[in-house]
């Protein structure tokens, strides 16, 4: 499980990140939900230490990392390697084919055997309906379809967590369907992930647990069925914005 005590993060003036005190359980989706610039991407970047908080500690399993101290380039290299980010912009190697792009990362860094890795790298581009892009290059596919790619590249990783923001934030909504059917099926699969998004929709459907954050603190922290049934108004009012609800 990760947990973080007490998280704090500025950026100069502003304050991203105010006391941030949550558990991200292990074999549950976990969605983080707010308005923009409310500090969800700045919190699921420091679980993958691309952003550093000041203070505040980070509990990762048996181990507990205390941010005000530092944490060490050996430690740091341990938590990205099990916690997989899928960005926006797929950050896909575009001088490697597809098939190259998801064995590079379990080949290189984790240095595991090559015929086992591309054997699991055909098995991944079939589980997210891309068994025919092997062969081909990153600017040859779709925004969805690389999107795909980037999801299959994090799960041959192998990581305890995979962290999504905004995966699909850049599609159009038929190609941002298809990301959301992948990541359904790995949910429904009890795989950890924490995903920042705005799609309430999907959230609904596949969230164990809500965090929703605003101005850097957290409003709401616990279960999907209570966050959409919150008597809470100004959560009430983000859903009705985000869903049309009153309209």
């Amino acid at each position: 499980m990760l947990k973080l005590e007490k998280l704090n993060k500025s950026f100069g003036e502003h304050r991203a990140l105010v006391d941030i005190t949550t558990t991200f359980p292990e074999h549950q989706t976990t969605v983080i939900l707010g308005p923009s610039g409310s500090g969800k991407s700045t919190l699921l970047r420091s679980l993958n230490l691309l952003e550093r908080p000041e203070s505040g500690k980070y509990f990762f399993d048996d181990d507990v990392f205390d941010f005000a101290e530092g944490i060490s380039v050996k430690d740091t290299l341990n938590i990205r390697k099990q916690t997989e980010m899928v960005f926006q912009g797929y950050n896909l190697f575009p001088h490697l084919t597809v098939l190259k792009n998801i064995m590079e990362g379990p080949v290189q860094v984790l240095h595991r055997p090559k015929a086992d890795v591309e054997k699991e790298a055909h098995a991944l581009l079939a589980k997210v309906g891309l068994a025919d892009k092997a062969d081909v290059y990153p600017n040859q596919l779709s925004g969805g379809q690389a999107q795909r790619v980037a999801i299959a590249r994090s799960l041959a990783m192998q990581p305890k967590y995979i962290l999504l923001d905004e995966p699909t934030s850049a599609l159009d909504p038929e190609l941002e369907l298809e990301v959301l059917k992948v990541l359904k099926q790995i949910s429904t699969e009890k795989r950890s992930m924490i995903i920042v998004t705005h799609n309430m929709a999907f959230a609904r459907e596949v969230a164990d647990k809500i965090i929703f954050v605003e101005d850097g603190h957290i409003l709401f922290d616990g279960p999907n069925e209570r966050f959409f049934k919150t008597d809470n108004k100004r959560i009430a009012d983000f859903i009705s914005a985000m869903t049309f609800a009153n309209i």
